[in-house]
């Protein structure tokens, strides 16, 4: 993985400022940007006392801050920027008990910005659709999480939670938590993620029946022992599985995919998760 030190994380946001100066980048691609009062290209200067800027020519204000996780927040940018790095540098991320002892913030804004991070990195993960012609995607489903209750069958929750993935190989993955494993659930996740034509691997769940109307699809049966026949075998997600049971117990999965899907780079994970500023937000119902 390249390395993004704390010595150039400290370098490139050693205040506030700095911080503002990224974001106002992001949103309005420097500090000369149109102004909408005067209707031309002007400079803005930072504000002394607000997260703004000011317009050298009209004084109108621009607040770069607007509508990202930082709006209406009172916390230092550099404690957000910090908590950013720390969430993207370790490598199964940090508990909200762990910025609270480096930030020196309470548990509360702790949890906030914990909770923010991982909407946005689930906005960042968020990038079109995986496979294609001559790719080879997985999909599976497991649960996680609580004591599985005696169920009948088909009735897996209990206290778990189901949660479903589609990886490509050596690509992108895609994991989310359903309600259920029916295919009225699972197939249009399948068809609005993954690409048509691509080739497919799936185990033997009914829910995937009708993936040969889209896709390439084939089945291993693993109720017969069988996990791999020719190029068809669904190890890497199933691998990821194993990977997020361990790291997380249940809990982020947006942010199990998002560090996955950019592990080969920490200077790319935090960068791409700087980025997210400018994208929608996820929004929970």
């Amino acid at each position: 993985m390249a390395e993004y030190t704390f010595k150039q994380f400290q370098a490139e946001y050693p205040n506030d400022a700095a911080c503002l100066a990224r974001i106002m980048e992001i949103q309005y691609g420097g500090d000369t940007t149109d102004c909408p009062v005067c209707n031309k290209r002007m400079k803005f200067h930072p504000m002394t006392k607000r997260r703004a800027y000011a317009c050298q020519g009209c004084g109108h204000h621009i607040h770069p801050c607007a509508g990202t996780i930082f709006h209406k927040s009172r916390t230092k940018l550099t404690v957000w920027f910090f908590a950013m790095y720390l969430m993207t540098s370790t490598r199964h991320g940090v508990a909200a008990k762990e910025i609270e002892r480096q930030t020196g913030v309470t548990y509360k804004c702790a949890w906030r910005i914990c909770h923010e991070l991982r909407k946005l990195m689930a906005s960042a993960d968020a990038r079109g659709p995986i496979g294609g012609p001559g790719k080879h995607v997985e999909a599976d489903e497991t649960l996680i999480g609580g004591k599985l209750r005696h169920h009948s069958p088909g009735q897996h929750r209990g206290k778990k939670t189901i949660v479903f993935g589609i990886v490509e190989r050596e690509g992108r993955i895609h994991a989310m938590p359903v309600p259920d494993e029916s295919t009225n659930t699972l197939e249009p996740i399948i068809t609005e993620n993954v690409v048509e034509g691509s080739t497919m691997t799936t185990d033997g769940h009914g829910a995937y029946k009708g993936l040969s109307r889209y896709y390439v699809h084939e089945t291993v049966n693993h109720d017969a022992n069988e996990y791999v026949r020719g190029i068809h075998h669904t190890n890497s997600i199933e691998g990821h599985w194993s990977l997020l049971k361990r790291a997380i117990r249940g809990t982020h999965v947006h942010i199990s995919s998002y560090r996955r899907n950019m592990r080969h780079s920490h200077w790319a994970m935090f960068n791409l998760l700087v980025h997210a500023f400018s994208l929608p937000r996820v929004i929970e119902n």
